[in-house]
C-alpha cells in the first residue's frame, strides 16, 4: 500500500514539472484562490495573468471578476486614479495606484490608449465599475467603453448629432437592473444668428438621449427644462447622476438636478443651506458613497458639505473647512505655450477628489499638483508623482477585470500582455 502511495506521488510530481501550464496555484479550492486574488491590486492582477495560461485562466473566472469588483467599489479608501492629459494634442492616460505598496504609490504608470489612431482626443465622461467612457472631443460622434488595465474597449453605435451642439454626457450603472448607461443632454440650436450680443453661445433647444449598454441605437427621452452645467462627469450616487444647472430667466437659483438610471426621470435634490452653490466654482463629488458639494470660496478657502442620508435636505453637514493653500508646484514657472491646456476645470484652483484611508482628503490643484489634506491638524502635503504629466484631470476610479460582455469576450479582445507600461 505505501509502496503504491509513493508511486502515485511520483507520477503526481513529474506531471506537474513536465506541464509548464501547472502550478500549484491552480490546485487551491476555487474559494481559497479567489479570497487570495480579490485582495490583491489590480497591477498585481494584470500582472498574475501574464504568468501562464492556467493562471489567466483563473483570473478570467466570472465568480472572481465579481468578487473583485465588489471588494474594489467597498474599498474606497485606496483608489486606483486615473489622469487624463490632453496637451499638447495626443491624448494620453496614466494611473497612479494608492493601493498598491508604499515605494510605488508615487509611480505614475502610462497607460496606451489602443483607440488612439481613432480617436486621438477625447475626453473622460465617466468611470463605473473599472469601466471608463470616453467621447470623441474633436468631432463629438465616438463613444467608447474601455477598462485600462485589459485593455478591452468597444465603440459604442452612433447619436443623433446636430450641427451646432452643446453636450453633457454622463455614464453609470444600474444597480436594480444590473444595466450600463450612458446619456446625453444635447443643446442645439437651428439656423444662424439669433443672439448675436449675447457673450455666450446660447442654444434653445434640447434632446435627452440615453443608450443602454447593449442595444443597438439610442433613445431619445425628448426635452429637458434644466440647463445643465458641462462637467467631465455626473456624480453617480444610489443609481443616480447629478449635476447643478445654470441659472436662467424662469429659474434664477442653480438647482442639483439628478437623473435616475432606473426611471429615467430628472428630479431636483435639496441642496445644502449654503451660498456658494449660485457661484461658479464649486463642483460635485462622491465621498465614501455620499453625494457631497465641494464650493471655493474667498482667499483659496474650500468648504466640503456631505449629505448623509441622501435626498433628506436637514442631512447635508459641512465636513470640511480647508483653508487657502499654494502647492510648490505651481510656484514654478510654467512655459507659456502650456496655456493652450484644453480641459482645465473653468479656472477651479482646488478641487476634491476623495477621501484615503487615513481620513485625509484628496485634492487636485489646478489641474497640476495633487495634495493631501489632514482635517485633524490642517496641514497639507504635495504628493510628488514620478513620471506625471506637467498638467491633467484626475478620475477617481475603481481597478478591476470587469467587462460589461461576457467575460469570455471581454478576455478574448485583450492582449496576454500587461497593457500598460512604465
Amino acid at each position: 500500500m505505501d509502496l503504491d502511495c509513493e508511486k502515485h506521488r511520483k507520477r503526481r510530481k513529474t506531471k506537474v514539472e513536465d506541464d509548464p501550464q501547472t502550478t500549484g496555484m491552480e490546485l487551491l479550492p476555487r474559494e481559497i484562490a479567489h479570497d487570495i486574488l480579490s485582495r490583491l491590486p489590480i497591477t498585481s492582477l494584470v500582472q498574475f495573468k501574464c504568468v501562464c495560461r492556467a493562471w489567466r485562466a483563473l483570473v478570467q473566472d466570472p465568480q472572481l471578476v465579481d468578487l473583485y469588483l465588489s471588494c474594489s467599489t467597498q474599498d474606497t479608501d485606496h483608489p486606483c486614479l486615473i489622469l487624463h492629459c490632453d496637451f499638447p494634442i495626443r491624448n494620453n492616460l496614466y494611473f497612479v495606484d494608492f493601493a498598491a505598496q508604499e515605494e510605488e504609490k508615487e509611480k505614475v504608470k502610462r497607460i496606451p490608449a489602443p483607440f488612439s489612431s481613432l480617436m486621438p482626443e477625447f475626453e473622460v465622461v465617466g468611470s463605473c465599475n473599472g469601466l471608463l467612457c470616453l467621447s470623441d472631443s474633436l468631432y463629438n460622434d465616438s463613444l467608447y467603453i474601455y477598462n485600462p488595465f485589459t485593455g478591452c474597449y468597444k465603440e459604442l453605435p452612433k447619436s443623433l448629432q446636430y450641427p451646432d451642439q452643446e453636450v453633457v454626457s454622463g455614464f453609470g450603472f444600474n444597480p436594480k437592473t444590473k444595466e450600463y448607461k450612458v446619456i446625453r443632454i444635447v443643446y442645439y440650436r437651428n439656423g444662424h444668428g439669433g443672439y448675436p450680443r449675447s457673450r455666450r453661445i446660447i442654444y434653445p433647444l434640447s434632446e435627452v438621449q440615453i443608450l443602454t449598454l447593449g442595444c443597438p441605437e439610442w433613445r431619445s427621452l425628448g426635452k429637458v427644462s434644466y440647463r445643465l452645467v458641462r462637467r467631465a462627469s455626473g456624480a453617480l450616487v444610489h443609481g443616480r447622476l447629478h449635476w447643478i444647472s445654470r441659472p436662467c430667466r424662469n429659474k434664477p437659483a442653480r438647482r442639483l438636478v439628478s437623473f435616475d438610471l432606473t426611471d429615467e426621470q430628472f428630479r431636483e435634490v435639496p441642496k445644502p443651506d449654503c451660498g456658494g452653490l449660485n457661484r461658479c466654482n464649486y463642483h460635485l463629488v462622491v465621498l465614501r458613497g455620499c453625494l457631497s458639494a465641494a464650493v471655493y470660496c474667498n482667499y483659496g478657502r474650500l468648504e466640503i458639505w456631505v449629505m448623509k442620508e441622501y435626498n433628506v435636505k436637514d442631512s447635508w453637514v459641512k465636513e470640511y473647512n480647508i483653508g487657502s493653500y499654494m502647492p510648490k508646484g505651481l510656484k514654478q514657472n510654467q512655459d507659456r505655450q502650456l496655456k493652450i491646456w484644453k480641459n482645465s476645470s473653468n479656472g477651479r484652483v482646488v478641487g476634491a477628489l476623495c477621501v484615503l484611508k487615513n481620513g485625509e482628503i484628496l485634492l487636485e490643484y489646478k489641474n497640476r499638483v495633487l495634495v493631501s489634506y489632514d482635517p485633524k491638524n490642517g496641514k497639507f502635503k504635495d504628493i510628488e508623482l514620478q513620471g506625471a504629466p506637467n498638467w491633467f484631470q484626475t478620475v477617481v476610479h475603481v481597478g478591476s477585470l470587469n467587462w460589461i460582455d461576457t467575460p469570455s469576450d471581454a478576455y478574448n479582445q485583450g492582449s496576454d500582455t500587461s497593457p500598460y507600461v512604465s
